[in-house]
């Protein structure tokens, strides 16, 4: 069953019963509570709920206690059909979705901010915040289109599911929170910079490398270490002329201001980044809220519009730690994308070498170690298949490409096919059917037929933005596919945690999950996740004797998972 869902003011909504087609399958039903008529017929059926935005109507119910098992987020999915008939970048709200059918002007969708602000006022009775209330006609007719359009499309419906679940589990891991110590995060950075500042000064260490940087330079020079113009001068003053100050390039001198360099950038990038007033403004009552944002890169990979999620640094890992009595179960796939690949192509032999543990080891026979370059057999298989699912590399890569090349053709062939389908202009996509974006008016015009004749430089420009575009198109049909089958994971694993009671899903970045829950749960945690990663292997590839292991750790602080 599904239940279409329109929010209204003050607290109240629409409620409207719909057939899997979309057909009205029931009368409107006005509620003046929608907090109250989502919890009951959650209790009663657990329908599938049909509504314009996860993230905008799905807090309010968290705050509230409520949590549901399935939703349709229409504008997720709307996003979806969109960028699968090459649409990418069009509006894709209700509203939005609605004057298409009608063939009507299409509004621009609200910006970000105007959508989070109208969150209260969805279900708060404020007089004072009037927003207008969702059109529960709209939401219907958008649904019954997004079905039709769906049954068309081989993998679709189960794309669409798995990306409104998604939407489910970033809600509720926003909500819930990563279990995070304030205390040990003031300790950590205390430890490597010193004392809390105030005023805006600098931390004490950062100032004491600043100091020493400067007077690295001589004592008529002063070198304010945040400017990266000043770096380039005194480099250049000391005969020592750089292009820029990024690590890599400073590695190559031999200057004593180097080391004092190094350093600084990678306490200033965590003072910045991860400082005190990140954690004033994220960690709350012993939880790092971050605001996840699904499909918020277009290979289906996840971002954050706050807090950095995605970003932590490993030394603050040590400030993630369970609740007393309970356990953090951390697991990550190992070597996903290689083993997508072998999943994706059927090459037979690559799937039997995938169906070990490391991967990369058990393809390693078809190298050999390379005593005076220092380089193991395992190496070399890692390279070649990193380069074959990426593009580029070395000279050296693309000698061990042609290995690969010989051992693996199917495999080699898939990333191959999509590396042309990108060079000539063409959409390719996930196993699910998520579309990458099609190029540019600018490219098109850049690498049109008529550039052969073009001066040298421009079709030299032209050449690179070709293999520019083979290489996003070999590398999005493999990092998609794996954001489809982590989905999948996300969506089995919840349904496989409410069944267990108290666990949440606390965090999760492209591979990798944590679980919050009681210690004395923590083995069946562990099975839920391996049975998530068994099943989301199934529905995205059947019969496929490659294996998705999942590494797991149970332990009570993030930083002693790896």
């Amino acid at each position: 069953m599904r239940i279409a869902v329109a929010a209204g003011a003050g607290g109240g909504g629409s409620l409207r019963a719909v057939a899997e087609d979309g057909a009205p399958a029931g009368p409107v039903q006005d509620v003046p509570d929608l907090v109250s008529a989502v919890a009951e017929r959650e209790r009663d059926g657990a329908p599938r709920w049909v509504w314009p935005s996860t993230a905008r109507l799905y807090p309010r119910l968290l705050e509230a206690g409520v949590r549901v098992s399935r939703c349709h987020d229409l504008e997720l999915v709307e996003n979806l059909l969109l960028g699968h008939a090459g649409r990418y970048g069009e509006p894709r709200s209700v509203r939005a979705a609605w004057a298409r059918l009608r063939g009507e002007p299409v509004p621009a969708d609200p910006p970000p901010s105007r959508e989070a602000s109208a969150q209260p006022s969805l279900f708060d009775d404020d007089a004072g915040r009037k927003e207008a209330a969702d059109d529960l006609g709209q939401i219907v007719a958008v649904h019954a289109e997004q079905q039709r359009a769906i049954a068309g499309l081989d993998g679709f419906a189960l794309l669409a599911a798995a990306e409104s679940a998604g939407s489910l589990v970033a809600a509720e891991m926003g909500h819930d929170g990563l279990p995070w110590s304030a205390a040990e995060h003031d300790a950590l950075l205390t430890e490597l910079l010193g004392p809390r500042p105030s005023g805006g000064l600098r931390p004490r260490r950062l100032q004491d490398l600043a100091d020493r940087i400067s007077a690295a330079f001589g004592p008529r020079v002063h070198v304010n270490p945040d400017s990266p113009a000043q770096i380039l001068r005194a480099f250049a003053s000391a005969g020592l002329p750089i292009p820029s100050t990024r690590a890599h390039v400073l590695k190559q001198l031999d200057h004593p201001a180097v080391p004092l360099l190094l350093e600084y950038k990678e306490l200033s990038r965590l003072h910045a980044a991860h400082g005190w007033a990140w954690l004033d403004t994220w960690v709350s009552g012993g939880r790092f809220r971050p605001e996840y944002v699904v499909g918020g890169v277009v290979s289906g990979r996840w971002a954050t519009s706050g807090g950095g999620a995605l970003q932590i640094p490993r030394v603050l890992r040590k400030a993630v730690v369970a609740d007393p009595g309970w356990a953090l179960v951390v697991a990550d796939a190992a070597q996903l994308e290689p083993r997508v690949l072998a999943a994706l192509a059927g090459d037979r032999a690559f799937a039997e070498a995938a169906a070990h543990g490391d991967l990369y080891a058990a393809l390693s026979d078809a190298f050999q170690d390379d005593a005076d370059g220092g380089r193991t057999a395992r190496d070399k298989a890692k390279i070649a298949l990193l380069s074959a699912m990426y593009g580029g590399g070395t000279a050296d890569a693309v000698q061990l490409l042609g290995v690969l090349r010989s051992r693996f053709p199917q495999a080699f062939e898939y990333v191959e096919a999509a590396a042309r389908a990108g060079e000539r202009g063409r959409l390719v996509r996930s196993r699910l059917g998520r579309t990458c974006p099609p190029p540019s008016a600018g490219w098109r015009e850049l690498t049109s037929a008529g550039d052969d004749d073009a001066p040298g430089p421009r079709q030299g420009t032209a050449a690179q933005a070709l293999r520019g575009r083979g290489r996003f198109t070999r590398n999005f049909v493999v990092q998609a596919t794996a954001a489809d089958w982590a989905l999948a994971l996300l969506g089995s694993l919840r349904r496989r945690l409410t069944a267990l009671g108290s666990p949440r899903l606390v965090f999760f970045q492209h591979d990798e999950v944590i679980v919050h829950g009681p210690a004395e749960l923590a083995d069946e945690v562990a099975a839920a996740v391996r049975a998530a990663a068994e099943e989301a292997r199934g529905l995205l590839f059947g019969d496929t004797p490659v294996v998705f292991p999942m590494e797991i750790a149970v332990v009570d602080r993030y930083a002693d998972a790896k």
